[in-house]
């Protein structure tokens, strides 16, 4: 029997859980950024992150990483992490790696970007938020 597919819904629950787990200094700062559940990215989001395969990219993140933010800077739109569900779902299936742990990297890999951290950075906030 095969398993069921996460919905969007499970998708958004697990993502939140996994900001949920991070250490507090991070989930402060990540309380204004958006929340997305898409199915794949679009075009222009594929073009941003020089990606010609909408089956290559699981998550991303667009806004002003927070060591670039300037008071001084105009009003900007509310920066937005996005999960794309099918690619995510594909990555699963091909990988093996289960749903939550998944989802959890995805989330902790763009978030990492609206800290403009480095990859080793983000390797380390994903320990913290682990089990």
């Amino acid at each position: 029997m095969a398993a069921t597919v996460p919905s969007p819904a499970e998708f958004e629950r697990a993502a939140l859980d996994a900001i949920a787990r991070l250490p507090d200094e991070f989930r402060r700062r990540l309380a204004d950024v958006v929340l997305r559940i898409e199915e794949f990215a679009g075009a222009e989001q594929l073009a941003s992150a020089g990606i010609a395969d909408r089956w290559d990219l699981t998550g991303l993140y667009e806004g002003v990483p927070i060591p670039e933010q300037s008071l001084w800077d105009p009003a900007r739109m509310p920066p937005v992490i996005s999960l794309f569900r099918q690619p995510l779902l594909r990555e699963m299936e091909e990988t093996g790696v289960a749903f939550e742990p998944l989802v959890r990297h995805v989330v902790i890999h763009e978030a990492g970007h609206h800290f403009g951290f480095s990859d080793e950075d983000m390797h380390a906030l994903e320990d913290a938020a682990g089990d």
